[in-house]
């Protein structure tokens, strides 16, 4: 009888694995060039291309009604989501000039979606998950469901969805499905950090997998978001490390106060290509300061903050935030077998996935 093939083995207790009890990561952060060969596909589907669309027209309905812009006064950054949403439901000017840009956003990550899907890493993809802070608006759902429909008009043959959870949210919950099952035993709660390079989240998530083996009801028990990008001392890393790590120790606190055993574990997602030994290469250029320094090892910077938890040493584990984001949805792709996920932010980030 033929040997029987060895399981594939999979090292979670390294910094960006990518084999996992359940799946096999076939890469993230990938930096797909336009035709030019200079301009990066990404980029025609982050929030700043969006803001960029809606300010075209901004200046183009505002040239056509004698010089009133049908937004108001304020900036497409400084209305933020929120005030976008208010003006798509009270305002028939400003409704028509967000929904014309929202067409041509649609569009432009129809296009992405396509480029994604013909890289050999992508092939065979039949699931794409948006995620990011956009796809939580009205307006970023409006742009998300037309996208799909572009798509399907073109014959594609994938499945084009939102992000289950809150956007603050996803890039937390993703560590239930990547932190060792022995680092939990006996703890309830873990930390988990979502490095962005407007915001940073931190939280405290609790994987409740006596409601579902599956960890499909994780959630985030309590959280601290700090807005970096425009705090003027957080221009440098050790700013930013400094904020996470007051942040964590806000919520290790609360976790005491509640009574939640933390794990003495903190799970950190941010942009770039990660190390096995924890240093990050490429992908960091929205982050403020060098990330890529060969001098710089987060995780170790970050531990020298926060030494223990609970009386207990720390133990921090790195990896890409769309990876992160990403596997917060694995309860909800046991239908598919390869699935993408696309997060809308500064920037945009990228994974895909195999599930065995």
């Amino acid at each position: 009888m033929p040997a029987k093939s060895p399981a594939p083995a999979f090292h979670s207790d390294i910094h960006g694995s990518l084999m996992l009890p359940s799946l096999t990561i076939d890469s993230y952060s990938l930096a797909l060039h336009e035709a030019d060969g200079e301009s990066f596909v990404g980029d025609r589907a982050s929030r700043t291309a969006f803001c960029k669309l809606l300010d075209g027209w901004r200046r183009q309905f505002k040239s056509m009604q004698g010089g009133d812009d049908p937004l108001g006064t304020a900036s497409t950054r400084a209305l933020g989501k929120k005030g976008l949403d208010e003006l798509l439901e009270r305002d028939r000017d400003a409704a028509d000039t967000i929904r014309v840009a929202v067409e041509d956003y649609a569009h432009q990550l129809a296009h992405v979606a396509q480029t994604f899907l013909k890289h050999r890493k992508w092939q065979g993809v039949e699931r794409i998950i948006v995620g990011g802070g956009f796809q939580q608006s009205e307006v970023g759902a409006l742009a998300i469901e037309r996208s799909a429909e572009l798509l399907k008009k073109d014959k594609v043959r994938v499945d084009l969805r939102r992000l289950h959870h809150h956007a603050d949210e996803g890039g937390l919950i993703g560590w239930v499905h990547i932190v060792p099952a022995n680092v939990l035993r006996g703890f309830d709660a873990l930390l988990a950090v979502d490095i962005g390079g407007t915001n940073v989240r931190c939280g405290i998530v609790r994987p409740n997998r006596d409601k579902s083996p599956d960890l499909r009801h994780a959630e985030v028990v309590q959280r601290e978001k700090w807005h970096h990008a425009e705090d003027d001392d957080a221009t440098h890393r050790v700013h930013v490390i400094d904020g996470i790590a007051e942040m964590l120790e806000k919520l290790a606190a609360y976790a005491k106060r509640k009574q939640i055993r933390l794990a003495p574990f903190v799970g950190v997602g941010c942009p770039g290509k990660v190390q096995k030994d924890g240093t990050i290469v490429a992908g960091t250029q929205n982050l403020p300061g060098d990330w890529e320094s060969p001098a710089f090892h987060f995780p170790t910077a970050l531990r020298e903050k926060i030494p223990t938890v609970h009386g207990e040493e720390t133990r921090v584990l790195l990896h890409n935030d769309a990876v992160v984001q990403g596997l917060s949805e694995l309860p909800f792709t046991t239908d598919v077998k390869r699935w993408g996920v696309l997060t809308v932010g500064t920037g945009l980030g990228n994974a895909s996935f195999t599930n065995r």
